[in-house]
């Protein structure tokens, strides 16, 4: 089971990754990078906070682990 303070680096790691991509393809998308980059920042603490639940939620379901 992981610990919430193994759940949050992975979340904040995984929106790190998430973050620099969807501002890249915000740039892409609109032309501009402040544009970009506020989608990417909106999306990165939506995708932070229902990654961290998603987490919890499954560190209460014992399908599938090896015990």
């Amino acid at each position: 089971m992981d610990t919430p303070k193994r759940t949050i680096t992975k979340a904040v790691i995984w929106n790190l990754i998430g973050l620099a991509t969807m501002a890249i393809v915000g740039l892409i998308a609109t032309g501009s990078l402040a544009v970009g980059g506020a989608m990417a920042l909106v999306n990165a603490a939506l995708g932070l906070s229902m990654y961290f639940v998603y987490e919890r939620i499954w560190n209460r379901v014992s399908w599938g682990r090896n015990v």
